[in-house]
């Protein structure tokens, strides 16, 4: 059992038998006098995908789930199944395109250091590592004698993925990608 002053995004809580994961964590302090603190949780749904809004004061109990979290590597695409391969016993854990969408732009074949979220056999998510290496495969070339001012170009990646990159990048250059944002962080 976990008080809701302890929670923290990313646990995986039970609620109603279904386990639900922490994506924002909130506490609020009211300013009078004799009132409570009040927690806002965020939660994402990890068989439906939807999202859930609760709020809790200090001494609410919530239930954790049993979810296992181990790192896996991406291993391939077969129809709208992605698999992934456990680093450790080398089983393989399958899901559905439409339960991972948000991350498909940031997986590249033999990705590693992506944690799977196992309950029961069976893969109910993954979370990306906070940033990833990719390869930009096109971009316009830079124009000569603009360094002076910060501009940027639309880069295309590897994964079809498009992003904004500074201008003296070219096709061929690895970069970082931050997978919350999706945008530029640095060369590679």
């Amino acid at each position: 059992m976990i008080k809701a002053t302890e929670l923290k995004k990313g646990m995986v809580i039970d609620i109603d038998g279904t386990p639900h994961i922490v994506r924002q964590f909130e506490s609020k302090s009211p300013s009078q006098r004799g009132a409570v603190t009040v927690y806002k949780v965020r939660y994402t749904n990890l068989r439906t995908h939807h999202k859930l809004d609760m709020a809790y004061t200090g001494n609410d109990v919530l239930k954790a789930s049993d979810c296992v979290r181990m790192y896996v590597q991406f291993s391939y695409v077969d129809d709208d199944t992605y698999y992934f391969m456990n680093m450790e016993d080398f089983s393989q854990y399958g899901i559905n395109t439409d339960q991972i969408e948000d991350h498909l732009p940031y997986l590249v074949d033999q990705q590693e250091d992506i944690v799977a979220l196992v309950m029961d056999g069976n893969l109910l998510g993954i979370e990306l590592p906070q940033s990833i290496n990719m390869v930009i495969v096109d971009t316009p070339p830079a124009v000569s004698g603009s360094s002076a001012t910060n501009r940027t170009k639309t880069a295309k990646l590897t994964t079809g993925l498009e992003v904004q990159v500074p201008e003296y990048l070219s096709p061929g250059e690895a970069i970082r990608i931050n997978t919350v944002t999706g945008k530029f962080m640095s060369r590679a």
